[in-house]
């Protein structure tokens, strides 16, 4: 799946804000060398490089335009193309970094647990992972999905996989851990209106449902979506529409 960094930074106020957020409750004063894991176009390592400088900070992607995005917004700072999946690091990191990345791959705990080896002492592992397939947003793709002549295309389920319950990953970090924080918050992002909802997906949760409806179907896809959004996210007072954004943060310092 090709990811879009034009696309992505529409929102990036609302896309760095939980980033801002996590990275305030990292407890480094300095580091020796800081990962921003997933780090899309740059914008949650430029919040690193801004705290701590960018001497030691790398960003890692898998995705070439996200990659080629961050190399332009930060020249100074190396990002190279990596698979999360696989990935370890060459030397100790005090800070393992990473804004909503993790949600994409299902094994997920299984790569904490490797990278909680690859901390310093004391360093940490900070993440954020959206925790939204409740809501409208995500419902309705699944509706949508089921609802057209695209139907077919979906006898094989695109859908995340939900996050495990906070408590699953508390148990599996706690053994290699300090400390481990976590805790949910709830954004509400005023948006202009329904079909700035339908941009904002575009650039994550749902671009393999449009890959999948493939270009014969894209936009009819994209159309019956955004009617149903349209639906579920009555105007407020002055004309705009609330997206609830559900989102799960852990910090991770190891012993």
């Amino acid at each position: 799946m090709a990811w879009s960094a034009s696309q992505y930074v529409k929102f990036e106020d609302e896309r760095t804000r939980p980033a801002r957020d996590l990275l305030a409750q990292v407890p480094l004063e300095r580091i020796g060398r800081a990962i921003d894991l997933g780090c899309g176009p740059g914008n949650s390592t430029e919040l690193i490089v801004e705290r701590f400088g960018a001497p030691g900070v790398l960003g890692l992607d898998s995705d070439v335009n996200m990659l080629e995005a961050a190399r332009e917004r930060l020249p100074g700072v190396p990002f190279v193309e990596a698979d999360l999946s696989t990935w370890y690091p060459s030397e100790p990191a005090d800070l393992l970094f990473a804004n909503a990345v993790f949600q994409w791959l299902p094994g997920h705990l299984d790569i904490f647990d490797r990278l909680m080896e690859g901390l310093s002492a004391g360093g940490v592992l900070a993440v954020q992972m959206p925790d939204n397939l409740a809501e409208p947003t995500h419902l309705l793709m699944e509706e949508t999905a089921q609802a057209g002549p695209w139907k077919t295309k979906f006898e094989t389920s695109v859908r995340r996989k939900p996050l495990p319950a906070p408590s699953v990953y508390y148990d599996r970090l706690m053994p290699k851990s300090a400390r481990v924080d976590l805790w949910h918050t709830i954004y509400n992002h005023p948006m202009e209106n329904a079909a700035a909802i339908v941009e904002w997906v575009k650039g994550t949760g749902l671009r393999p449902y449009l890959d999948a409806a493939g270009p014969d179907h894209r936009d009819a896809f994209a159309a019956d979506y955004l009617a149903r959004i349209v639906k579920a996210y009555p105007p407020l007072s002055d004309g705009r529409v609330l997206l609830r954004f559900p989102r799960l943060f852990m910090v991770a310092v190891k012993a």
